[in-house]
């Protein structure tokens, strides 16, 4: 199964991480940090979609996107281009992330930055924390219930937000259930990689008001992005699109979709 391969990896690195730096020493520097930023106050439904723009090097489906030299100058140019969060991919393994990259963009955009790696241990929250970290990923697939309940209020206690990502009707009523503010729908299911295109028009529905409901996956066009407006979208996380070509002006184009 790809997440728990995936889930089992980030946390073998997570635990070599950790022979060098001592959890103590990370929720030292986590808990030194300023105050995160407000991602809930910057994702808020408004009149126009919100994006969340990744700085993604690969992915397990498609293989290897771009170089990405320098994270933090792609990260300044979606914010340039009017993303209102950014989404660093830590994970090593697979996505060529690493710790260094969401340092570098947390001390070079003013907007909220996520961790997205496959979250399964405090430590990693401390990590994301020290590394400037405004928002964490939650998968609730990769997660025993326990676990993504104490992950969670974890999270909340060190001032983040979680973003808790669903990909079935069974994940998507655990994140209601904890009172996710944040609550995505993932086309892509992890377990397997295939893609469900509508799979986001069946559940956003259920999502309660209160929440603020993210598209992700499977967006390529601003028909994409205009389609799951349409669906009730009130953020569209976006990686490939914007790191194969002209970040500014494919953001411009996702944008400006008519719905």
């Amino acid at each position: 199964m790809v997440l728990a391969d995936l889930t089992a990896g980030a946390v073998q690195d997570a635990e070599r991480r950790a022979q060098t730096r001592p959890l103590a020493d990370v929720e030292r520097a986590a808990l030194a940090r300023p105050a995160a930023r407000d991602a809930l106050a910057a994702l808020a439904p408004a009149e126009q979609v919100k994006i969340i723009a990744e700085v993604k090097r690969a992915s397990p489906s498609r293989g290897a996107l771009a170089d990405i030299p320098d994270p933090a100058h792609q990260a300044a140019l979606y914010e340039r281009g009017g993303a209102s969060a950014v989404s660093v991919l830590t994970e090593e393994r697979r996505f060529g992330g690493s710790l260094a990259d969401l340092e570098a963009v947390t001390s070079r955009v003013s907007v909220p930055v996520l961790r997205k790696d496959f979250i399964a241990t405090p430590y990693q929250v401390f990590e994301a924390r020290a590394a400037g970290a405004d928002l964490v990923l939650l998968i609730v697939a990769g997660l025993e219930p326990r676990v993504l309940k104490e992950l969670y209020e974890l999270i909340l206690q060190l001032g983040m937000t979680p973003l808790v990502e669903t990909h079935s009707s069974d994940e998507l009523e655990a994140a209601i259930d904890l009172g996710a503010d944040l609550i995505g729908i993932n086309a892509r299911n992890l377990k397997t990689l295939e893609l469900d295109r509508d799979l986001f028009g069946r559940l956003a529905g259920r999502i309660p008001d209160a929440a603020i409901k993210i598209a992700e996956s499977a967006v390529l066009t601003p028909d994409d992005v205009a389609r799951y407006r349409q669906a009730g979208a009130d953020v569209v996380l976006i990686g490939e699109a914007l790191v194969t070509g002209d970040p500014v002006a494919t953001l411009k184009s996702f944008l400006e979709a008519k719905w």
